[in-house]
């Protein structure tokens, strides 16, 4: 089983705390995040990701269904 993670770059203010929590997953080009892999295995840290992002960017789906961020 993997998570989809996805960035909008249109609403990614460029922060940087994904790609700071999860260089493997995230990274930051010029003003907006991008993820480097869009389907991962299940790791708290993307959530935590997810969760982190002031701007609510990242979205994490499992199956279809959004996991994160969290409420």
């Amino acid at each position: 089983m993997s998570w989809k993670v996805d960035v909008d770059g249109d609403t990614c203010i460029g922060s940087g705390m994904c790609a700071a929590l999860k260089p493997e997953v995230f990274t930051l080009e010029g003003a907006t995040a991008t993820v480097v892999t869009d389907e991962v295995e299940p790791d708290e840290t993307v959530l935590d990701a997810a969760d982190s992002c002031p701007a609510m960017a990242i979205e994490v789906t499992e199956k279809g269904e959004v996991i994160g961020p969290r409420p």
